[in-house]
């Protein structure tokens, strides 16, 4: 590995353009992670490569005229002194905030590059043209650190919507999801339990049986239902987790009450328990579904009503 104050001008200009193709690539493969959630932000990555494309035919066509066709083979990872980069591009699911901050990061560390080169170079044209480069990579800096602030009032409305679309599809679809599983499936074999019982540690852990396994249950079918790729529904397991604990809260809201020794007063609080639960999933789905209040009660109140009246009878029987 050689030091940077080692390198012939050669090297310094080859080095230069190993980086701009290096910073073009990872800029393309930014824009294309975020195309299809955030095209406005997309939209800048794609021109800040095209101007890092730009910058590295500058620097060959000087390298040509000074030094030939024969380019050496050198990068940044031949060099000391250049930070070594988290490979974020790589990952998966990566956040914009993180793509941003790791532009600003390789521009302000291109600027000190070229900044640097220019001091040691005694040929005017090199020097001019890395001099040039360094004050439009420090510009690049403040481009990548105001992408937020730089977007039209469109593009930010725009990504403003996509994500709102993706929280409802990774986190309350599933939420809504568990929570109406949750809160209904178990009202039956708790009240079952409950009414040929009479006993309220017996439906307690009835209730708690059938909550943590109808959390696994929907948490698992859930993950499995869908990796994401396609529908933008986020990580399986996420998907799934949130499923899961909802369905398991769910469940769990008209079980707790059990605890309470009296039978009757137990079940007097399981079931206003109840009722907060269906009104809170009727104003879920009228707040993130955009189904009118009046329909989302009804539907939720009657599929919940038949359930616990069918666990009251059979437990009664």
């Amino acid at each position: 590995m050689k030091r940077f104050d080692d390198l012939s001008e050669s090297e310094v200009l080859a080095l230069a353009v190993a980086n701009e193709e290096e910073d073009a690539r990872i800029y393309l493969n930014f824009a294309a992670k975020l195309r299809g959630t955030y095209p406005a932000s997309a939209r800048a990555f794609e021109e800040m490569a095209a101007e890092e494309q730009g910058h590295r035919r500058r620097l060959l066509k000087v390298y040509t005229d000074k030094f030939g066709d024969e380019l050496p083979y050198i990068t940044r990872q031949d060099v000391k002194g250049f930070l070594k980069r988290n490979p974020v591009w790589l990952l998966k699911d990566l956040r914009l905030d993180a793509i941003r901050k790791q532009a600003q990061l390789m521009e302000y560390e291109a600027s000190q590059f070229y900044a640097k080169a220019a001091e040691r170079t005694t040929d005017v044209g090199m020097r001019t043209l890395l001099t040039d480069l360094a004050e439009e990579e420090h510009q690049h800096v403040n481009i990548a650190a105001n992408l937020e602030t730089t977007r039209t009032v469109d593009a930010s409305e725009e990504e403003e919507a996509t994500a709102k679309r993706l929280f409802l599809l990774q986190v309350v679809q599933p939420g809504l999801a568990g929570l109406i599983d949750g809160s209904v499936s178990t009202l039956a074999p708790i009240f079952a339990a409950a009414f040929a019982t009479h006993n309220s540690w017996n439906t307690f852990v009835v209730g708690l049986a059938a909550s943590i396994g109808a959390g696994i249950s929907m948490g698992l079918t859930e993950a499995l239902s869908d990796d994401g790729e396609i529908t933008d529904r986020g990580h399986p397991w996420l998907r799934g987790g949130i499923c899961g604990l909802m369905t398991a809260i769910g469940g769990l809201g008209h079980t707790l009450p059990y605890l309470i020794p009296n039978f009757w007063t137990a079940t007097i609080a399981a079931m206003i328990v109840v009722a907060v639960e269906l009104f809170a999933i009727a104003w879920i789905r009228w707040k993130y579904m955009e189904t009118p209040f009046t329909s989302a009660i009804i539907q939720v109140v009657l599929g919940g009503l038949l359930v616990l009246v069918t666990g009251i009878f059979i437990g009664s029987a």
